[in-house]
Order: C-alpha cells, then sequence, then structure tokens
C-alpha cells in the first residue's frame, strides 16, 4: 500500500495520466492511479484527500464513454477534471458538452481569472495546450467560467460552493509552462494538502510493508539483474528481513560487454547480499531461434526467465516470495493500470507476463514509483552513484536493439557498439546528462567503401534520449563533433557494420527502445 491520505488520479483512458501522477509528486503529494470507476467507498478506504480526473479519447455524453460513481461529486472531496474529465464533470451535474464547430490543438493563449484561487499568482494570460474536439457549451448550475481562449470561451470552471474545478487544457505537459502552478495551486490553495511527501519518505513504508507482507519466518528471492531498480529492492529486502532474501541473477546472454561480470563482483562483494548467478546464456538464444517479432521475442525472454529463475529459486529452502524491481512505467506500457482504458504499449518481461502456478507470492515495493523517484532513494539507502545514475537497461537486454532474428554473432556486433557508445559518452560528460544512449543493430545491410573495396555490412542506429521519467522523450542534440567521433569509431573497430545513422524521433510518436 502507498502513504496514506494520497491524491487519486482516476484514469478514462489518457496516454498523459501518468504524467499528472507525476506532477502532482513534484508538487510533494502522493499520488495513486485508480480506475475511472473506482467507487467514493473505495477512495474512503483508500483515506483519498483530492481527485484528479484525467483525460480522455471518449465523448462523455456517448452510450459508451467511461463514467465515474456519481457521489464522487457529491462529496466533500476537491475534484479537478482536465479535459475530458472537465467535461465529464459538467455533463454528470447538468451542463451541457457537444462537439464544437472548430477543434482546438496545440499551443493557444489563455485569458485567466487570477482572482480565483486556481489561477492565483499567475498572469491574467499566458500559453496552455488544447487537445479536444468536444467542448463545454453551457456549464452546469452553480458553477462559473474562470478562463477563455479565442476558440473556447469555457476553458475552466470552477463551482461556487465547493471544491470542483475543471480545466480544458492540459496543465500537465511541459507544453502549458504555467501548468505546474496550477496544479500546487490545486493542491495547497483549493484541497489545502500539506504536501510534504518525497520519495525518501516511502523507505520506511516499504520495509513495514516487506515486513508485514513475508511475516517473521517468510524468505524472498529477489531477481536482481544490476539495475537501480532491483538493487533498490535487493537492499530494501536486507534491511527489512536481513538474511532471509537471496538475490539471483540470471545471465540470458543478452547484456552488455562485461555486465555478468561486473555485477557479480558489485553484488557479492561490496554489498555482501546472498548472490547467485546463472549462465543460462545458451538456453535463452535457443528460445529466440528464428523469431524476429517483437512482441514474440519478449514473451518469450520473459518466460524463459520466469523457468530458470523458478528452477533456481526452488533450489532456496522456504523460499515462497518473488521480489522485483516493477516500477510505475512498466506497469503503464505492459497494460492500463489498475484496468483502466489506457492502451497497452508494449509487453515487459516482468509485468502481466506471470504463469498463473508462479508458486511465489510477488514482493513490489516500487510499483507505485518512476524511475527518479527510485533513483534519489538509491541515494538515499547509500548506493553508489555508478547504480543510482546507471541509464536504463531494458529487461529483454540486447534482444530487443536488435531488430530482427537474435543470434550469437549479431550480438557480438552489438555489444562491441554499445561500448563505444557508453564509452564515448562517458568521456565526454554526455552520459549522465541524458535518459539513455545505446546501439541499435537493424536487419539491413548497405554499401559501403573499407580500403577501396565494396562492403555490404550492417546498419547501426544510435539512439540518444533525454527525457525525466522514460514516459515522454526528446532526441538528444549532442554535438557533431560527439556523434562524428561514435560513428567513425564503430565503422572502424566493429566488423560487420559499416553505416551509422542518428534516430532523431521522440516518444511520442516513437517509443525509446525500437522494440
Amino acid at each position: 500500500m502507498p502513504p496514506t491520505s494520497p491524491v487519486a488520479v482516476l484514469d478514462f483512458g489518457s496516454q498523459y495520466t501518468q504524467l499528472i501522477a507525476r506532477r502532482l509528486r513534484e508538487h510533494h503529494a502522493f499520488s495513486l492511479i485508480l480506475p475511472h470507476d473506482t467507487p467514493l467507498a473505495e477512495l474512503r478506504r483508500r483515506d483519498v484527500a483530492a481527485v484528479v480526473l484525467s483525460g480522455g479519447p471518449a465523448s462523455c455524453y456517448a452510450d459508451d464513454a467511461p463514467q465515474l460513481d456519481p457521489a464522487i461529486l457529491e462529496a466533500d472531496l476537491p475534484v479537478l477534471g482536465i479535459c475530458y474529465g472537465m467535461q465529464l464533470l459538467v455533463h454528470a451535474l447538468g451542463g451541457g458538452v457537444r462537439q464544437g464547430s472548430e477543434h482546438e490543438y496545440g499551443r493557444t493563449r489563455i485569458a485567466l481569472d487570477t482572482t480565483d484561487p486556481l489561477f492565483r499568482g499567475l498572469p491574467p494570460e499566458t500559453t496552455v495546450w488544447m487537445s479536444h474536439c468536444d467542448r463545454v457549451l453551457e456549464i452546469a448550475r452553480g458553477f462559473r467560467s474562470i478562463a477563455r481562449t479565442p476558440g473556447c470561451p469555457i476553458a475552466a470552471v470552477r463551482h461556487e460552493h465547493r471544491p470542483l474545478y475543471g480545466v480544458q487544457f492540459h496543465p500537465e505537459v511541459s507544453h502549458t509552462p504555467e501548468g505546474g502552478w496550477m496544479l500546487r495551486n490545486f493542491l495547497l490553495e483549493v484541497a489545502g494538502l500539506r504536501c510534504d511527501w518525497t520519495p525518501s519518505a516511502t523507505i520506511e513504508t516499504a520495509i513495514a510493508e516487506i515486513r508485514a507482507q513475508v511475516g517473521e519466518r517468510g524468505r524472498v528471492v529477489c531477481g536482481l539483474s544490476g539495475g537501480v531498480d532491483s538493487a533498490v529492492v535487493a537492499v530494501l529486502l536486507q534491511r527489512a528481513i536481513g538474511d532471509r532474501s537471496s538475490c539471483i541473477f540470471v545471465d540470458n546472454g543478452l547484456l552488455r560487454a562485461g555486465e555478468a561480470v561486473h555485477v557479480q563482483q558489485t553484488f557479492s562483494g561490496q554489498f555482501g547480499l546472498d548472490f547467485r548467478c546463472v549462465d543460462a546464456a545458451e538456453r535463452f538464444l535457443e528460445r529466440l531461434r528464428g523469431v524476429t517479432d517483437p512482441e514474440e521475442k519478449r514473451i518469450r525472454i520473459g518466460h524463459t526467465f520466469i523457468d530458470v529463475f523458478t528452477e533456481q529459486a526452488r533450489s532456496i529452502e522456504g523460499a515462497r516470495f518473488l521480489a522485483q524491481g516493477t516500477l510505475y512505467p512498466d506497469v503503464v506500457e505492459s497494460t492500463a493500470p489498475h484496468g483502466g482504458p489506457t492502451a497497452r504499449i508494449k509487453s515487459h518481461h516482468n509485468v502481466g507476463g506471470l504463469p498463473e502456478r508462479l508458486g511465489f507470492e510477488l514482493v513490489e515495493p516500487l510499483r507505485h514509483l518512476f524511475k527518479d523517484e527510485v533513483r534519489r532513494i538509491g541515494d538515499e539507502l547509500g548506493l553508489p552513484p555508478e547504480i543510482t545514475r546507471r541509464q536504463p537497461f531494458p529487461g529483454p537486454g540486447l534482444a530487443v536493439r536488435i531488430v530482427g532474428e537474435v543470434t550469437a554473432q549479431r550480438l557480438e556486433i552489438l555489444r562491441a557498439a554499445d561500448a563505444i557508445v557508453l564509452e564515448e559518452m562517458r568521456d565526454s560528460q554526455w552520459h549522465d546528462r541524458v535518459w539513455q544512449s545505446f546501439a541499435v543493430l537493424l536487419p539491413v545491410r548497405s554499401v559501403g567503401v573499407m580500403g577501396d573495396r565494396r562492403t555490404y555490412e550492417s546498419v547501426c542506429v544510435l539512439r540518444v534520449v533525454e527525457s525525466e521519467d522514460g514516459m515522454t522523450a526528446d532526441w538528444a542534440r549532442l554535438p557533431h563533433e560527439l556523434l562524428a567521433r561514435i560513428a567513425h569509431r564503430i565503422v572502424n573497430e566493429v566488423a560487420g557494420i559499416n553505416r551509422v545513422t542518428y534516430d532523431i524521433t521522440s516518444k511520442p510518436p516513437g517509443t525509446i527502445e525500437w522494440e
């Protein structure tokens, strides 16, 4: 369970739902994403302090549109509806919502009623991000308009006597520069919250919950990858239950150069954990033979990992619990969080694919956290910077950075290229300034000229992105000299590659990983 008195974000299908949750946490209010139809009784049980209604692709007046428990709007809970959430709020209380004659997308100038607590401290005019075709044409009884744009005369509303608010725009996105201040005002001025939550405050909560779940005699096995997520889980387990936890590292043969050795030296030596390494490289490669579909790759890798891990875990006497570093973005991209209507993006090996008869009860102390929050917890726990600042690495490893079939030869080519990328990024001081930097191997060959001879070799893609949490990302504007040096080294030092390209696609529309 997360900390008490959270702000509930009800998910109506927006891809920005998790971004809303993140923005609220940036203002030190713990946020919890729940299904759109969560009843008021459940909110009361969770001691929810305020509610945010997310956007969504539906029309609130459609027969199949996702709705909310009407009792929520009759309670004393502060509510903020965003885009679809505003339309639903107004519609549910008797207002009129219909498709407008003109759609409104992108940056838009807006006039604000700065006497209202929601917009207190803001300039009377600013820019917001609009993305809607439906709009409020008639506000409900007891409401009044507190913002307008040239194309939307009712761009924000509030109830005269109750803490019910709605905004047609998206304050959670960076394209609304004053959006963070608006969310802060909702939390402090409207809802009256203390806003004193920090990621480090979850350490004691996580330790207490692990102890409560595992009990005084339970034993836990932890899937350790060497990344910050599983490392934080391993240290939390050690603090919670001591030597009743064991870490299993599965070398799937899909890791970067020298990674298996480094992980073993770090965790068995420096941290003194009960560390067990399983070499299963040949087994994973055999399962991937002939597979080119990215989703099938992830599924096979996930199932093979569970098989290998379970076999090893069963050799640990008394082990009944499996701990893993599942994060919010893992859950989001695998399936709609908590049953909401948000679309699945891709499968993750540690989410949603576990066999029904795994034989272990899951322990996931980071499931409600984002990557940057986990990094801060790692710092609080005393983990070294080389772990807490390690760039995210996908669970399926290099298999999802090799487009097409994964073979031992293609793995070696990609490892060599990837090692050059990481080395140059570290030497240039860019490694810690970006979210991820890596190489991708394409199933495409191109003609080249090397040593006055014609070559016909593979194409490598360099992918470097900037991001706060992995939910959205933009390609990094690396210096041309650095790009040239990376490309020069790869072509000259890696046999099998004669061309390097740079991926300048943001997320969305692309994803960070290619598969």
